[in-house]
């Protein structure tokens, strides 16, 4: 820092092209490289300043996270972290962009496929595992978007508008929980505004939040492009502006510390920052990338898929299918799969599989029709008409559907939730021909299915990275018995959806007032019917659950539950475990994830899984205290093979907060003020009794109504002033 002049200073503070930090060769100081990379390395190639996506280096697809997400499984998700971070390493990368861990507020989300889920506990948990695994291989990482980034259109300048306690309970805590148990090397502030103010100008979210009550100690960057104001940036807690301007980054911040407008300690602390984080995350000298092993990336991406496809409907037992059916593959999507997001996501694949090449290996005799074209959404009844022909003919028809690439990308959101028009007709007149007929989805995220009734079997393999027809085909042949379950909710409608009054309404603001009531928490509370629920998935085999234990032990509760497997096959069973609050006289959901577990049982086995709450689980942001409160009273604690399949069920009783005293004023409703055990002395001292006695029966509508009413109204009951005020006296003594 000593040795740095101003400029140098104000070069450090800006990326040197799209992809570099600065270089200042007289210290020796060499730029280090950052990469896309959520879901597999886009490291470019050719100039620094370029990025078109087809000239990154091959790496391997990995699944997208809105596949990923339906694991429910931590470990896989680590073992993700681990491959990308060997990757990176190999190709000499310091920094890999991602996680992205906004919440899945609409469905119209354009960014939907890059992000994990509607609920914010499950994205912290497989994040947080994620992230771990990425720096454990010498890597680090950079989790996005902070904050509230969850709509694409005008995402440069629009508002996130949302309430404190909405944004506390879900939005920001995704990332909190990241923070807190991963220790990311770097955050990536969002393009929006929040509540009016630029995120990469919001001191609140990157300093008073993020450093100052999470404790986070890494670097921030923006996102590209982010920056409107690089001295109001610095200033606010933004240390690297991504990707620089060149010379313009350099002379608006020399100006600015030249004129005052930017302290020189403000900018030391960012200029620090980046230089910790190149020092901690440098890779070893060397311009040529080390060989690693491509294939067995490409067969864990394999196992990753098949070990989160979700199976979404199985009459009769149409899957797996069996070695003597004649079988019939009808859709494009199955020559031309759509397997991985768009946008800065975009991955050179290293070798896609494609589902019809694995069909017509292990089932030559399978016949294949496209049935619609992906580049238009045109009915064509003669490909409607051929796929209806073959489907006649065949034991099983298997139909791949999906929303095409040119639909639903980074960039822009979405419009609908239904699939073109020429899949739907297709979909509906050959299971018209055929009872046995199986939809296999490849999409971004939830999609409305309105012949879900029409056709025996679903699987939901969302964007399955470029093993997804090894993948696919493990699933519906039985090699691999499917446990993914939903990350989020898929609606009978868009309409029904939480945020569709206000979801991309308005250029400038994008208004969140459905408030904490979002995915399953809004359907909950709404008593509103939807096509596939939150946690749920099928299995070829099936569960029982049995002898819920519940014990509070200090500031947590711990739980044991049996689940056995009452089937033919063996199979993997995410227990998810939720947390009702009947205690707080709030606005609050139903219910919310507050752990799950994932077990794995042969034919017949029965495993106790063990879990534990902790006291965040069954605590509230109080806006008025700005923390965290846990009141005391009852909760329930749900077991569940989704989040509308609840198996048990128990409530505890929670003592955790210290008892507080209650400020007696004119305004303390009577109704509480009777809740008090000193009350009853306290109006006998005053002569009140009879009058406050004939207020306790619960069957008078008259004492009901005057127990909704404050103090000062006790008036109305013949109560003197100067009694009510010697009242307050006493019970505030």
């Amino acid at each position: 820092m000593s040795q740095l002049t101003l400029e140098e200073k104000a070069a450090l503070v800006s990326g040197k092209d799209s992809w570099y930090t600065a270089t200042i060769d007289r210290l020796g100081l060499a730029p280090m490289m950052m990469s896309d990379g959520p879901s597999g390395l886009r490291k470019q190639l050719g100039t620094p300043d370029q990025t078109d996506i087809n000239e990154s280096i091959e790496a391997v697809c990995f699944p997208a996270s809105a596949l990923t997400a339906c694991s429910f499984d931590r470990e896989q998700l680590n073992q993700l972290g681990h491959q990308l971070g060997t990757a990176a390493t190999a190709e000499k990368l310091g920094v890999l962009l991602g996680p992205g861990i906004n919440l899945k507020r609409s469905p119209l989300a354009g960014r939907n496929f890059e992000y994990f889920s509607e609920d914010p506990y499950l994205v912290g948990e497989l994040a947080a595992a994620y992230v771990k695994g990425v720096q454990a291989e010498g890597v680090g990482v950079s989790v996005k978007h902070f904050a509230a980034n969850n709509r694409e259109n005008r995402r440069f300048t629009s508002s996130s508008n949302v309430d404190e306690r909405t944004l506390r309970e879900l939005y920001l805590a995704t990332f909190e929980k990241v923070v807190k148990q991963a220790n990311p090397a770097t955050i990536m502030c969002s393009y929006n505004a929040i509540n009016g103010t630029l995120s990469s100008q919001n001191r609140r979210l990157l300093t008073n939040i993020l450093r100052d009550e999470w404790g986070f100690k890494g670097l921030v960057m923006s996102d590209w492009g982010a920056v409107a104001d690089h001295t109001a940036a610095i200033k606010a807690g933004l240390d690297l502006e991504m990707p620089g301007k060149g010379d313009q980054s350099v002379d608006e911040i020399v100006t600015a510390v030249k004129n005052g407008s930017l302290a020189e300690a403000d900018l030391d602390r960012a200029v620090s920052r980046v230089l910790k984080m190149i020092q901690d995350w440098q890779p070893a000298d060397s311009k040529q990338a080390n060989p690693y092993d491509m294939e067995a990336q490409h067969e864990f991406a394999r196992k990753l898929a098949t070990n989160s496809f979700v199976l979404l409907k199985n009459e009769n037992a149409v899957l797996p299918i069996n070695k003597g059916d004649k079988l019939a593959v009808i859709g494009e999507l199955a020559a031309h799969p759509r397997y991985q997001g768009s946008g800065s996501s975009h991955v050179n694949a290293h070798r896609l599989v494609t589902p019809l090449e694995t069909i017509n290996q292990v089932r030559p005799d399978a016949t294949f029709v496209a049935g619609y074209s992906l580049t238009a959404d045109r009915i064509d009844q003669a490909a409607i008409a051929e796929a209806v022909d073959v489907a006649k003919s065949a034991d099983k028809v298997i139909i791949f559907a999906g929303y095409p690439e040119r639909l639903e990308s980074e960039g822009f959101d979405k419009t609908s939730i239904d699939l073109p028009a020429n899949q739907n007709q297709l979909i509906e007149a050959v299971s018209q021909v055929n009872q046995h007929v199986v939809v296999v989805l490849q999409n971004g995220s939830a999609v409305r299915t309105p012949w879900a009734d029409h056709v025996a079997g679903m699987l939901e393999t969302y964007l399955a990275g470029e093993a997804v027809g090894e993948a696919t085909w493990d699933v519906l042949s039985g090699k691999v018995n499917p446990s993914g379950k939903l990350a989020e909710t898929f609606p009978l409608r868009l309409e029904d959806t939480p945020s569709y009054l206000t979801f991309d309404a308005d250029l400038q603001d994008e208004n969140y007032r459905e408030g904490l009531f979002m995915g399953y928490r809004y359907y909950d509370k709404k008593k509103q019917p939807v096509q596939f629920s939150f946690g749920y998935g099928l299995s070829y085999t099936t569960f029982k659950y049995t002898d819920l234990q519940l014990k509070v032990t200090g500031d947590h509760v711990s739980g044991t539950v049996k689940v056995k497997n009452t089937g033919s096959r063996s199979g993997a069973e995410v227990v998810q475990v939720y947390v009702g609050n009947r205690t707080s006289q709030i606005e609050k959901p139903i219910k919310t994830l507050a752990n799950f577990v994932k077990v794995s049982l042969v034919p017949g086995e029965e495993k106790t899984v063990s879990f534990e709450l902790d006291q965040r689980a069954f605590s509230w942001y109080n806006p008025r205290k700005a923390d965290w409160q846990v009141d005391n009273g009852q909760y329930d604690v749900l077991i569940g093979s989704s989040s509308t399949d609840i198996r048990l069920s128990d409530t505890v009783e929670l003592d955790w907060a210290p008892e507080q005293q209650i400020h007696i004023d004119q305004s303390t409703y009577i109704g509480d003020l009777m809740a008090q055990a000193k009350f009853a002395k306290a109006v006998e001292q005053v002569g009140l009794t009879d009058v406050f006695k004939k207020l306790a029966d619960d069957h008078d509508p008259a004492a009901k109504m005057f127990r909704n009413m404050p103090l000062r109204a006790a008036t109305t009951m013949g109560v003197t002033p100067a009694k009510i005020d010697k009242l307050i006296e006493i019970m505030n003594g």
